[in-house]
């Protein structure tokens, strides 16, 4: 998959796998150590709440970070795909894991036992200092989204999103640029805190005003000067 380049990508770094953050040494060294493991759609490869016995590193397809509060309303945190690693936090910490992961389409990962991963960091300085660099860029990114996001309002929030959909996982094609990943109403709901009938309406004015269309967990955007237009207010 290659993702569409779009003006605006600029200081995007929690958006570099970490993988690609590794000497090629290092990166031959770390994936020696685990085994593959393969997951179909909709398979739920990591689940919150429970002991953390691995972390994953995916090295083909995407998945969704997920985590549901205790009244059962679920968040879309993020996306990982190619190069990216999972699991991480409460492999270091020896903490539950805080979310949930979930295949979005055929995902190979190679698993690397916690206690070998942890050793592996403590005898390679370069390695942590990239998985700490990693966790700095997703920590600043996050509190920069959620600052913008506390500003908008769901509808701005919402064409700030697929904004984000399209340079993270959109390709270009003759109509338009389609989203890779397949996201249901309710998933895209759980990313800007509204709720699946918002996200309907929602969708509904872009196909009137023709800036997407949309099919079965499909959605190509034609028109990314609307979804600016509204992302601005």
């Amino acid at each position: 998959m290659t993702a569409a380049h779009l003006p605006g990508d600029e200081g995007l770094d929690d958006r570099v796998p970490f993988l690609a953050r590794l000497e090629s040494e290092d990166r031959s060294a770390l994936l020696s150590l685990g085994h593959e493991l393969s997951f179909a759609p909709r398979m739920v490869l990591l689940h919150q709440s429970e002991p953390s016995s691995h972390v994953l590193i995916v090295t083909h397809g995407w998945t969704k970070v997920t985590a549901a509060a205790a009244n059962g309303y679920e968040a879309l945190l993020a996306l990982r795909g190619p190069g990216d690693i999972i699991g991480e936090s409460a492999a270091l910490t020896g903490r539950p894991r805080s979310a949930t992961v979930t295949a979005l389409e055929p995902v190979r990962t190679v698993a690397v036992v916690r206690e070998h991963f942890t050793a592996f960091l403590a005898r390679s300085p370069g390695v942590s200092f990239a998985l700490l660099g990693l966790t700095s860029d997703r920590t600043r990114a996050a509190d920069r989204r959620r600052l913008e996001f506390a500003s908008m309002s769901v509808r701005e929030r919402f064409a700030a999103l697929l904004l984000d959909l399209a340079r993270t996982n959109g390709r270009r094609t003759a109509e338009g640029i389609e989203l890779s990943v397949p996201l249901s109403k309710q998933e895209l709901a759980g990313s800007v805190g509204a709720s699946r009938e918002m996200v309907q309406r929602l969708l509904k004015e872009l196909r009137e005003r023709g800036a997407v269309v949309t099919g079965r967990r499909a959605m190509v955007i034609v028109r990314m000067d609307v979804l600016r237009q509204i992302a601005r207010g």
